[in-house]
């Protein structure tokens, strides 16, 4: 495969990753708290994007099969996911025509290492969306790349994820300020609520 290929891949991986995470959740809140504390943060980041990286790795790999296997299936998978993907734009759009804010209110005690962690595993791992957004939504997406784009795309979904949640956690100090204002998840659901109109568009047209 020539290089541009590989590039466009994983760049489109990352740019499809980073807009589905990004996504305001109880996750990224999580995340964000435990950045202003500045507790347990390499734990809780590490298993955030370990989470990630093997469910893409899962969708990327699954949906691989799908398509030998039954590729009737995976024509439903696709539109259905394209229909989730014009859903998660509305609901980005609207969001951004009333922004919210991220709150981090800190308790004054201190979390200890077990409960922190158990609380980010149950976060991600009991979240449905997630299942739908890394294994399915990114598995399919991974699947148009061809058998050969596949993993490149894989690897930057992963490292989209990676940057996310390392930006998210380590540098909470100086994202506060900024996500406290409504106008900086205006922009920022706005421009997802355009990313995912064309990738619904790049999943329903084969």
């Amino acid at each position: 495969m020539e290089i541009p290929d590989t590039l466009a891949a994983l760049a489109t991986g990352f740019g499809a990753g980073l807009s589905l995470i990004v996504a305001i959740g109880a996750q990224n809140a999580f995340v964000l708290r435990q950045g202003l504390r500045r507790e347990h943060m390499v734990p809780i980041v590490a298993v955030c994007i370990a989470s990630d990286a093997v469910l893409i790795a899962a969708g990327v790999a699954g949906v691989g099969a799908l398509i030998q296997a039954a590729p009737l299936a995976l024509a439903i998978v696709r539109w259905a996911g394209a229909a989730f993907l014009l859903a998660y734009a509305f609901f980005a759009a609207r969001r951004a025509l009333k922004p919210g804010v991220m709150t981090a209110a800190a308790p004054s005690a201190r979390s200890t290492l077990a409960a922190t962690v158990s609380t980010a595993v149950a976060l991600t791992w009991l979240n449905p969306h997630v299942y739908l957004d890394t294994v399915v939504l990114l598995g399919s997406l991974a699947s148009d790349r061809g058998p050969d784009g596949r993993w490149p795309f894989a690897w930057g979904a992963i490292a989209g994820s990676t940057l996310w949640f390392s930006l998210l956690g380590f540098s909470a100090k100086f994202l506060a300020p900024v996500f406290a204002r409504p106008g900086a998840w205006r922009v920022l659901d706005g421009a997802i609520a355009v990313l995912m109109v064309i990738l619904a568009a790049f999943l329903a047209v084969p």
